[in-house]
């Protein structure tokens, strides 16, 4: 077993200095290159297929990271794209909205249980900043405190450039899994925070991904409540994975708002804001929020029929009893390895990271995601992993294969003294 050889990307990067000429950095945000491992990852995909995808220069990857999570079931899943094109055959962009829309809505009431009345969109960026405002709208506060990406509208990001420090001062950050840092926040902001925004699972970029402390998420909402502020769960990742409910009904705290996206239409550009109806109902009148494109109908026919294949095919204890294997078993196999990386995440969501800070410990991430990639197995260094309804039990063994070669051969170029 030795280092495995480079991919043929030639395809991939003749594509990539054409994007550059034609679009600022080529692509946008974390689909760049530098996100991955420069000249190691395919950087245009020609297709996808149950739990794989297959780049332009014809490399066939197991893919773990299910396009940063949309990809619940699988790519190209037949009942989805008929019931999409069944909408399509009606039509799906008009000046009004479709019954399909109610449908959906009281589906997820029924399903999510913060959710008494609910909008559509688009991203998950629309929600949160759509579920800010009516924080905002509802308490007459200003202030958010966040935990946790929310996506790229100014109130949240992290780059600054091109955001007033107006806007920046008002969003003030807080650190996942400690309440006494956020109580003192809270003291310090109450009298102005509208809101407390936060990843019920924690999942700080190229750190350890947390799963709730015991007590962790109940303390939140005592503390909402305590200081008069709206609670919100940025479920985008959550929902429709952790479970059909999201994370809210997997540990059993509920918050005022939530909001949805990404799996629950297996790659159809669809989010919602859900929440208690006397705070969603500001968008009557306080707060507005309006979208030509909020009202198309094909993503609510994949949304619903996602959810119908989810809930009627068990999917969910699935992913939960095949990733609860999986990490067990790369647990098993870093520990072995003696490659100083922390296996975290909860079983439908893992990650390898490098964490366990030394002189080299920047050289050896790069190397073993090289190793990976070239063993055909897509993930990524610096965000956690999915595992799909489609990835057959041969993709989880071949996955854990190329992760045990990886490793070993890390440790041969890379050995970590203790």
């Amino acid at each position: 077993m030795n280092s495995k050889p480079k991919l043929n990307l030639e395809r991939s990067n003749q594509l990539f200095e054409e994007a550059k000429r034609l679009s600022p950095g080529g692509l946008m945000g974390i689909r760049r290159p530098y996100n991955f491992v420069e000249g190691e990852y395919p950087i245009f995909i020609e297709k996808g297929y149950g739990g794989h995808i297959v780049d332009v220069d014809g490399n066939d990857y197991i893919d773990m990271l299910c396009g940063y999570g949309p990809i619940i079931l699988g790519y190209n899943e037949p009942e989805i794209n008929q019931e999409v094109i069944k909408q399509m055959e009606k039509g799906f962009c008009f000046s009004l909205v479709q019954e399909i829309q109610n449908t959906l809505q009281k589906r997820l009431i029924d399903l999510i249980p913060c959710a008494e009345m609910v909008v559509l969109a688009k991203t998950g960026s629309d929600v949160t900043s759509i579920a800010v405002k009516v924080a905002r709208g509802y308490t007459g506060k200003n202030k958010i405190l966040r935990c946790g990406y929310h996506g790229w509208h100014d109130w949240c990001v992290e780059v600054k450039g091109g955001v007033p420090k107006q806007i920046t001062d008002l969003t003030i950050e807080f650190h996942y899994g400690d309440l006494d840092a956020l109580e003192s926040v809270l003291k310090e902001h109450g009298d102005d925070a509208a809101c407390i925004i936060m990843t019920p699972v924690g999942h700080p970029l190229a750190l350890p991904v947390m799963a709730p402390p015991e007590g962790y998420l109940e303390g939140v909402r005592e503390l909402a409540d305590k200081y008069n502020v709206i609670l919100i769960f940025d479920e985008i990742r959550t929902g429709f994975r952790v479970s059909l409910g999201g994370a809210q009904e997997k540990y059993g705290v509920t918050p005022d708002l939530a909001v949805f996206g990404k799996a629950m239409a297996n790659g159809y550009p669809i989010s919602a804001i859900v929440g208690k109806e006397e705070i969603m109902r500001v968008l009557e009148s306080k707060v507005f929020v309006s979208s030509t494109f909020f009202p198309n109908s094909l993503e609510m026919a994949a949304a619903l029929k996602c959810i119908e294949i989810l809930e009627r095919d068990r999917v969910l204890d699935d992913i939960w009893t095949r990733g609860e294997s999986f990490l067990e078993i790369s647990t098993k196999l870093v520990e072995e390895s003696d490659v100083p990386a922390t296996v975290s995440g909860i079983p439908p969501m893992p990650y390898i990271t490098f964490d366990k800070v030394d002189s080299q410990y920047k050289e050896r991430r790069t190397f073993f995601y090289t190793e990976t990639i070239r063993r055909g197995l897509f993930i990524q260094p610096y965000h956690h992993g999915y595992i799909c309804h489609r990835h057959t039990d041969e993709d989880l063994s071949n996955a854990l294969g190329a992760i045990e070669e990886s490793l070993k051969e890390t440790h041969k170029v890379y050995p970590y003294i203790k």
